[in-house]
Order: C-alpha cells, then structure tokens, then sequence
C-alpha cells in the first residue's frame, strides 16, 4: 500500500483517481466529456464525494472525549432536529432528515456542539440509516458512559424517491436505547419531548 506524507496529500492523489473515474462514467452514459458545461464536472463530483464521505477520517470518540466536564447534573439532556445528510450505500444516493438524541450524564456532561458533530461523522460516510442510528448510540454510550442513551432518526431517502418505488412521501424512523431510556417512563418521555413544541 503506498505511503503519503500527509492527509492532504492522500487527499489530493484521491480526488484525482475520483476525478478519472468520474470522467469514465460520463463519458459512458453518452455525455461529452469536453463539453463546457461538463468539462470541469468530474473534479466537482470528486471534491464533493471527497466532502460528502469525510467521516471516514475523523475520530467521533476524540471529538467527544475533548469536551467532556465533570458534572452533578443527571438528568435529561435532548438535543432534537439534529439535520443529518448521508449517502445510501447501495445506490450511493442521498438521504437526509433529522436525529433527535438524549442522554442521562453519570458525573460527566459533553459540550453540546459536539453531538450533531458525531451524527457528521457518522453520516458522512457510506451509510444505511440502521446503522447509522446504531453507530451514534454505540459511541455516546461507550465514551460518555451516561446513564442511558437515546437516538432516534427520521430520515427521506433519494433511493426511494427518485427511482425503485418512487415514494415521495415516505419517511423512515429508526431509534435505539440503552440504560435508562430502555424502560418505558422515561423513553416516552423523551418521545412525547421530541415531539412537541416548546416554544
């Protein structure tokens, strides 16, 4: 496997190897690659891919390990509405939507940026929506070590929009809970919370 001196540089010799296979598939559908309009589209596509799949570079654990404080608080902390966008790993087609994620702190509390950060990491990175859900859950649990957990992600997907059953209108839910959250009073309460409007 070769060697690079750096990320930057990994990340300049991919975007070109994406580039060239962009060009390829273009060209392959009966585009003109030399087209005006379609000349510069590989070195977009490439840049874009390289954005849209950055998760894979980036440590969700040292990013919520860097904010963490003790802290007496114990009871529940919602963050809802968290926009996420990911890419269907089977159809490399969008999907995007919402989390809505609470945690019980046990002596610690995390910096409240850093949450919709880790849903980035996650969804920034060839996904289905189950275990994205599952991945966000596992990590918050496993590094905060709370009390109990929740996640909950609704979420359109392109796959089903654009094409297969072209569904428009479906919306898909997943969620997952650990400690706390896995008896019943305290996971309606934090459904009947993400659901309503506080303001």
């Amino acid at each position: 496997m070769k060697q690079y001196k750096n990320l930057e540089e990994y990340n300049v010799e991919a975007t070109n190897e994406i580039k060239g296979s962009f060009s390829k598939i273009i060209d392959e559908l009966g585009e003109d690659t030399s087209r005006e309009g379609i000349v510069k589209t590989p070195e977009r596509a490439a840049k874009a891919m390289m954005f849209l799949t950055q998760g894979y570079d980036l440590d969700p654990v040292e990013i919520l390990k860097g904010a963490m404080f003790k802290e007496d608080y114990d009871d529940m902390v919602i963050i809802k509405d968290i926009e996420l966008y990911s890419l269907c790993e089977h159809h490399m087609l969008p999907f995007f939507g919402k989390a809505h994620i609470a945690y019980i702190p046990n002596g610690h509390i995390v910096g409240l940026s850093k949450i919709p950060r880790v849903v980035d990491v996650f969804a920034r990175r060839l996904q289905v929506q189950e275990r994205l859900t599952h991945d966000i859950l596992e990590c918050l649990n496993n590094t905060l070590k709370p009390q109990g957990v929740a996640v909950v992600i609704e979420a359109s997907h392109m796959c089903m929009m654009m094409r297969g059953v072209q569904k428009q209108n479906s919306v898909t839910t997943t969620s997952g809970f650990r400690g706390q959250f896995e008896k019943q009073e305290t996971r309606n309460e934090f459904l009947k919370l993400i659901s309503s409007d506080l303001s």
